[in-house]
């Protein structure tokens, strides 16, 4: 029996238990060993009609979509209409951000590696016409700078939004179209969707969500975020065994199954090289490339990257050395925990790697003399507040607001322990996950500038 056989029965045998573990409707998994795939989906699309997943069911892939825009960028650098260590207002001359020196200083680069250092998470609604990124772009004026163009590492869902107009402008033509006639057309893909008017044509699967902590999983009351935030992730669905022929083409340096061109092979192994080193943050990459997270930790390379929309996750690796792709796609529950048993059971017997230990808070935590961390630090999207009480004991409590007030999520309040130099870590776990805050920047021994939990949100008070 083949590895892919192995693989394929173990999934066969103990993927609906592990659904039902986790608490996830349905999922779909693939795995490509240098260029043989196998498939397989259980569990249901939608909690209210009960439709089986199947290896062919299409599930929104989130911000791997990223990594499809910076793919979309890099073939402009390879056709010399873009360079990436120009101001993107070269060949975008409207962006314009808060900061107008910011604004004239940002490159293709940056923004590739989520070091613009403009604040990011932007979602506003600006329509569902072909015009909608270039609408969403406007609306970036008063968007703050937190830090000066390529000093920090903070995930930007706006900056990717950027690069989507620039690729609108490049090519002449709607990001939809983009993504269509240079990616999803030259690699072949048949199951791949932009948008739900073209999801409803396949067998796709709805998001499931929790009204309040307390509730069971009900499906998603809509199906996608805006579609002027396309590029960041918003709108791409597709089968698993397409999304890995997007893998297979950058593992191949760049070329597609029927040996289109679609990558220059020093390009592709450039999207995967260390641009800049993160906190330790857990289930984030360890460094981020041009497009592509690195992950440390499993004794071999492992580059990938993720996605949530609303009520559903995805999950994207590859191990180069082993020539070895993987993902998994779902709609809802706890997706990380099943992420770790089926990801990690396909790079441990493909691969001999191990997925890299999850951050928990120590046994015995040191002492935390919080006067570095204390204050308020604030987003569009969240007040977190850090205080110490008269114990000792440190807190956080989330406030949140704006879109995120409006998704209907609700303030919380976790104790903080120590886990490692200025990085604390929850004392309690929140979806599984007991989520680290890593505090940067700042003269030594002052005030953190910082709380970075992906997104460096600044220091607003003390």
């Amino acid at each position: 029996m083949s590895k892919l056989n192995e693989i394929h029965g173990w999934w066969e045998e103990r993927l609906p238990a592990l659904l039902d573990q986790y608490g996830v409707p349905g999922a779909a998994v693939a795995v490509d060993l240098g260029g043989e795939v196998a498939d397989h989906g259980t569990g249901v699309l939608n909690l209210s009609t009960g439709v089986e997943v199947n290896a062919d069911t299409l599930f929104q892939i989130g911000s791997i979509t990223k990594v499809w825009t910076a793919t979309l960028v890099m073939q402009l650098a390879d056709e010399g209409l873009v360079e990436l260590d120009e101001p993107v207002r070269v060949r975008l001359p409207e962006f314009r951000v808060a900061d107008e020196s910011a604004s004239d200083e940002v490159t293709v680069r940056q923004l590739l590696n989520h070091t613009a250092g403009f604040e990011g998470d932007i979602f506003t609604d600006t329509g569902r016409n072909d015009d909608c990124v270039e609408k969403f772009v406007a609306t970036l004026v008063d968007v703050p700078q937190l830090f000066s163009p390529g000093e920090l590492f903070s995930y930007n869902n706006a900056g990717y939004c950027v690069l989507g107009r620039l690729v609108e402008v490049v090519r002449g033509k709607p990001f939809a179209a983009c993504l269509r006639d240079h990616l999803v057309s030259p690699l072949g893909l048949t199951h791949a969707a932009h948008g739900p008017e073209e999801a409803i044509l396949r067998r796709t699967a709805v998001g499931h969500v929790r009204p309040s902590p307390e509730d069971a999983l009900v499906p998603a009351p809509v199906w996608a975020l805006a579609p002027s935030n396309a590029p960041a992730g918003s709108m791409l669905a597709m089968r698993p065994r397409d999304l890995l022929a997007f893998a297979r083409m950058h593992l191949d340096g760049g070329t597609a199954a029927d040996g289109t061109v679609v990558l220059r092979d020093t390009t592709a192994k450039a999207m995967r090289e260390r641009e800049v080193e993160l906190p330790r943050l857990g289930v984030m990459g360890d460094a981020w490339g041009l497009g592509w997270e690195i992950f440390d930790g499993a004794g071999t390379p492992v580059i990938g990257h993720d996605g949530t929309t609303i009520g559903q996750a995805s999950f994207l690796r590859m191990v180069p050395e082993h020539d070895l792709a993987v993902t998994l796609l779902t709609n809802g529950g706890d997706a990380l925990g099943l992420y770790r048993e089926v990801v990690g059971h396909v790079l441990r017997e493909l691969a001999a790697t191990e997925l890299p230990p999850i951050p928990v808070p120590p046994a015995d935590p040191r002492p935390v003399d919080a006067g570095r961390y204390t204050g308020t630090y604030s987003s569009r999207l969240f007040d977190n507040t850090v205080t110490q009480d008269d114990a000792r004991r440190v807190w956080v409590r989330c406030v949140p607001k704006g879109f995120a007030a409006e998704m209907g999520m609700e303030t919380t309040t976790f104790e903080l322990v120590a886990l490692d130099g200025d990085t604390l870590i929850a004392a309690e776990p929140e979806n599984g996950f007991h989520q680290p805050y890593a505090f940067v920047g700042g003269a030594p021994g002052g005030p953190a500038q910082f709380l970075h939990t992906g997104r460096a949100d600044r220091r607003t008070s003390d």
